[in-house]
């Protein structure tokens, strides 16, 4: 069967960008920590993973069409626009890229959507014939999680890789009730508000009596608890809203079909990709 590794490219780039113990610059001052966290990493999560197919997506620089149902949606982000050039992963991008390339890895950047929801196309279209591995820190992939699609949070040797049990384990839902749970529970990492007196065990008994968000909310006058019934009644709107700006969608086209993702790794090391790409 075919695996395919879906890679959240800027989600790793800032992991390294940030997560190398110190700036690391080449013989002519050029500063590669980013690129050469990205290039190691990625390399260990293909030999990890062992996938037939690669892509690695990155989020361009565009308006989020999110932010037109919450303006406050990622606007804890930094604006990378106006901190200094060294002092943004995004300055290492095109060395990212041309390492990508001499790999012979197909990549690409979204041009009106986010990369969530190209991965979420691959898992929703691909996803029944072919074995997909999301590598990614972003929780919001655990809604996507099946028998046959997986997420890889990278650790070096903590790496997990999450599947169903894993989301069954750690939030008592099913990976398709995780947008439910989030909506319901709000997201600081994305700047989302959740339900006032609704953290992640009360959302998932919650949906545990219920089976679904929207039950829960047509239900609220059979919550038990006056607090959170309260709760539930007064902030269904924004309860509502969370869930359109969490729930994964297909967004297409898609950058690439599955055929043109082959890829076989071949045994090249971090240091060989630096050399030839002309940064080491």
């Amino acid at each position: 069967m075919k695996r395919l590794l879906v890679v959240d490219g800027s989600n790793l780039l800032f992991q390294m960008f940030y997560g190398m113990p110190a700036r690391i610059t080449n013989a002519e001052g050029k500063a590669i920590q980013g690129t050469l966290g990205f290039v190691g990493a990625l390399l260990k999560i293909i030999r990890g993973s062992e996938p037939t197919h690669v892509a690695v997506l990155f989020d361009g620089e565009h308006e989020n069409s999110r932010s037109g149902l919450n303006a406050g949606y990622k606007a804890n982000r930094v604006d990378y626009s106006q901190v200094p050039e060294e002092e943004s992963p995004f300055s290492q991008l095109p060395d990212v890229c041309a390492a990508l390339d001499y790999l012979g890895i197909r990549h690409a950047e979204t041009r009106d959507c986010e990369t969530d929801d190209w991965i979420a196309g691959y898992a929703s279209i691909y996803g029944q014939e072919t074995e997909i591995v999301i590598s990614s820190f972003d929780s919001d992939f655990f809604q996507l999680i099946t028998d046959k699609v997986s997420v890889l949070r990278y650790r070096g040797k903590n790496t997990a890789i999450c599947t169903p049990s894993y989301v069954r384990e750690k939030f008592g839902i099913e990976p398709e009730q995780y947008a439910d749970l989030k909506a319901l529970t709000g997201d600081s990492a994305d700047n989302i508000r959740g339900a006032d007196k609704v953290g992640p065990k009360t959302a998932a008994r919650l949906l545990a009596e219920f089976g679904t968000l929207e039950q829960v909310l047509s239900n609220a006058e059979a919550i038990g608890k006056p607090s959170v019934r309260e709760s539930i009644r007064r902030d269904a709107d924004r309860i509502r809203t969370n869930y359109r700006l969490i729930k994964l969608c297909y967004a297409g086209p898609l950058p690439f079909a599955v055929e043109e993702l082959a890829y076989r790794y071949d045994g090249i090391t971090t240091s060989e990709v630096l050399k030839g790409i002309g940064i080491r």
